[in-house]
């Protein structure tokens, strides 16, 4: 086994203690989540200086002005989501690769936008040590859409956005499923936004406010009219 400075002598006793007190309560109670959250070596997807952060209740820094997001809301994210076998993804920042990889795991196939270079690099090589293929992971700023491999099943943004972009809720198919965290700081909520019907003539869509957070926002996130006095 890898040793893991600051991690102590058993990891999976920490792994367990993260899924058990702080995942579980946060209502993350998907069997089939949790156990990926077992599976998945969290901690080798964070940057070395880290490491010794995998578990905890925290955002963790890439550099870059990024972080990694805290991981229960990670595991409420792919839970809220109901990712099918059959789903192809777009998510919008690639991060380190661990959210993109769990997505992976539990659908079809992943496109994945990464608007800082160092950071896509840093994702492709840890998916690959993973020996996840289902992924390609772009360079590109995605934060108002990324039509080019839609209509998608599942769109994540894993960065807040003061404005939601229409172009996201377009590119869903019939049954798809958007997440994002929308506002300013300190008042921001996470969503989740269906489209539940694509006629020719009309598109509905169903909106359920999930819980309020907090995250750093996207990079070129679309602003609102702010009015100056």
């Amino acid at each position: 086994m890898t040793n893991y400075i600051g991690l102590g002598m058993d990891i999976e006793q920490n792994r367990f203690n993260m899924i058990e007190q702080q995942i579980r309560p946060w209502d993350v109670l998907d069997q089939e989540v949790l156990k990926l959250l077992f599976e998945l070596r969290r901690e080798e997807f964070v940057p070395a200086t880290y490491r010794s952060l995998a578990f905890v209740d925290m955002e963790i820094p890439l550099g870059y002005g990024e972080v990694m997001l805290a991981p229960k809301l990670e595991a409420r994210v792919l839970q809220e989501l109901q990712v099918k076998k059959t789903d192809k993804i777009l998510e919008v920042g690639s991060g380190s690769g661990y959210l993109t990889a769990l997505l992976a795991r539990k659908g079809e196939y992943v496109h994945s936008v990464e608007i800082v270079p160092e950071l896509k690099a840093m994702a492709e090589k840890n998916l690959q040590s993973h020996g996840i293929s289902n992924v390609t992971v772009e360079e590109g700023d995605a934060a108002c859409g990324w039509p080019e491999h839609g209509p998608y099943d599942v769109i994540v943004l894993t960065g807040s956005t003061p404005v939601l972009p229409d172009a996201f809720q377009e590119s869903l198919k019939t049954g798809g499923r958007l997440f994002a965290v929308v506002g300013d700081a300190p008042a921001m909520q996470a969503v989740l936004i269906t489209c539940v019907a694509r006629e020719e003539k009309k598109v509905a869509y169903n909106t359920v406010g999930l819980f309020e957070t907090c995250i750093s926002p996207l990079k070129n996130a679309k602003q609102p009219v702010r009015f100056v006095f």
